[in-house]
């Protein structure tokens, strides 16, 4: 399926951000693009709370982000969400109320993955290059430090300061002093320096800055002529000037620089001070500026998916080769499910397309806790899979993926929260009767074995010669029935007259 206009939203701390590109090739030209001073991380109460307001601002925007979306087909529009909504402790009461005013699903991303996502962005609105790039997000609530070749992140870290919480913390009344530009930059230095040492030793060319921060510097320098003659971008000198200039004043408002803007000028000192920092601790002495950043990204990483490169399988085949998975195993299992499953949806349809590839993910991805111990090792994967850091997947679809591989055996009540009709029981069936059927790790003749669903469970129906043939798995099967009857589900086994096995079609290799 092709398109030609494609969208990325993201929720920033500072901004919220849409951004429309039409897809020629396989590039993307920016077509349209809508910012809203949302301020959602100067909405966080001392108890990591969003406050009504906050709120309200957000839901505004997204409202009138939605309304230029309404054409969009679901599949063609990403909304991520980055460090406020992380940190935030009511956000799963704010995320349903903000994707109903979007009209879109909102992924709450962690830290390396908006790392990732602003490289990809940065690195494509730049000139193509053979060396290694440092790109420098600062943001909100977080900044986000990647080195990187042509668009390809080979370092990534996401640290906790941004140009909200500095404001708060360090110019809680926009006053700036020596002592609290000091206090700041130290803070922010500390911060730096778990990273530095790493990140100078894998060493990069060109250091570049992305998004609304470093472009601010960059017009304050350029337009007011505080960089060395004949410098762009952002230099030691430049900024050296400009944080002199901004303690002599006393405060943002009072600098009167030409090249600040008004939605921006309480944030100025933190950013200068994070800046400042990052200049010291990774010994940068000129910074360019991109105005690719995490919405240009979240484009890219879209149009991959349309290409089929689909960074998330990748990460998948990255989980299988660092846990040592069995390949041979996961061939078996993910044949058997994907089978079961195509008997109780179409797999081709485009509906159902999401579904079928989270139960691939989840057979590749069901024995990784074995790496850590055989005993329970369904819970040792299902803790790995939401804990790291999985470039491409949404916390959210961390979360789904540990639900189906703790789900894959074992009792069924810790999956009993899951609403009627999810369709995830669905999945969840697959995967456990696949896992059930495969315990020998073996290859051998199937039986006709169909599944059906029922309005208040599923039905398997097997041969009766071959459940007499096969006296474990009867008996398995019958303690399967079992885990469900206890959390309200009927799983009912059907025999039938003995058929012929239907012919099985060769297994591929994973992912």
């Amino acid at each position: 399926m092709s398109y030609e206009l494609i969208a990325g939203v993201d929720l920033g701390s500072n901004s919220f951000r849409l951004q429309v590109g039409r897809i020629v090739g396989d590039r993307i030209h920016p077509l349209d693009t809508l910012k809203e001073p949302v301020r959602l991380g100067a909405g966080l109460t001392r108890e990591k709370i969003l406050d009504h307001a906050s709120q309200q601002r957000a839901i505004d925007a997204l409202r009138r982000f939605g309304e230029r979306l309404r054409s969009f087909a679901p599949e063609t529009v990403r909304a991520v969400t980055t460090d406020a909504m992380r940190v935030a402790r009511n956000s799963h009461l704010v995320l349903p109320l903000a994707e109903a005013a979007l009209g879109f699903p909102i992924e709450l991303i962690g830290g390396r993955e908006e790392a990732r996502l602003i490289f990809i962005g940065a690195s494509n609105a730049l000139p193509v290059a053979g060396h290694r790039r440092l790109v420098v997000d600062i943001g909100g609530g977080s900044t986000e430090f990647i080195i990187g070749e042509n668009t390809v992140p080979l370092m990534m870290e996401s640290l906790f300061m941004g140009c909200i919480s500095y404001r708060q913390r360090y110019f809680p009344e926009g006053r700036v002093d020596k002592k609290r530009m000091y206090a700041a930059e130290v803070a922010a230095a500390r911060e730096i320096e778990a990273i530095a040492v790493d990140y100078r030793r894998l060493g990069w060319h060109e250091a570049v800055g992305s998004s609304g921060s470093a472009q601010e510097i960059t017009d304050i320098l350029e337009a007011n002529g505080l960089n060395p003659a004949g410098v762009t971008g952002i230099s030691r000198e430049g900024l050296g000037k400009l944080r002199q200039l901004l303690v002599q004043a006393g405060s943002a408002e009072a600098l009167g620089l030409e090249g600040m803007r008004g939605d921006r000028v309480a944030i100025l000192p933190g950013v200068v001070a994070i800046m400042c920092a990052v200049f010291s601790e990774m010994e940068i002495e000129h910074m360019t500026y991109s105005d690719g950043a995490l919405p240009l990204g979240v484009l890219y990483d879209l149009l991959g998916r349309f290409e089929h490169h689909d960074t998330r399988d990748q990460t998948v085949v990255q989980f299988m080769r660092r846990y040592q998975a069995d390949e041979e195993q996961i061939i078996r299992v993910e044949r058997t499910a994907l089978t079961l499953l195509g008997q109780l949806i179409k797999l081709d349809a485009p509906e159902n397309e999401n579904d079928a590839h989270f139960l691939r993910w989840a057979t590749s991805l069901h024995e990784i806790g074995v790496s850590v111990a055989h005993a329970e090792a369904h819970k040792h994967g299902a803790y790995i899979l939401t804990h790291a850091d999985m470039p491409g997947f949404s916390k959210r679809d961390q979360a789904r993926l540990a639900l189906l591989v703790l789900g894959q055996r074992g009792k069924l009540q810790k999956l009993a929260s899951m609403p009627a009709g999810d369709p995830n029981w669905r999945l969840v069936f697959c995967l456990r009767l696949a896992v059930l059927l495969h315990r020998s790790r073996e290859d051998q003749p199937w039986p006709n074995l169909v599944v059906r669903e029922m309005p208040i469970g599923f039905q398997i129906e097997l041969p009766s010669e071959w459940l007499d043939a096969n006296p474990m798995t009867a008996a398995a099967l019958d303690e399967e029935a079992m885990r469900w009857r206890r959390i309200g589900i009927r799983l009912r086994l059907k025999t039938l007259v003995d058929q012929p096995p239907p012919a099985i079609e060769p297994a591929r290799k994973p992912l």
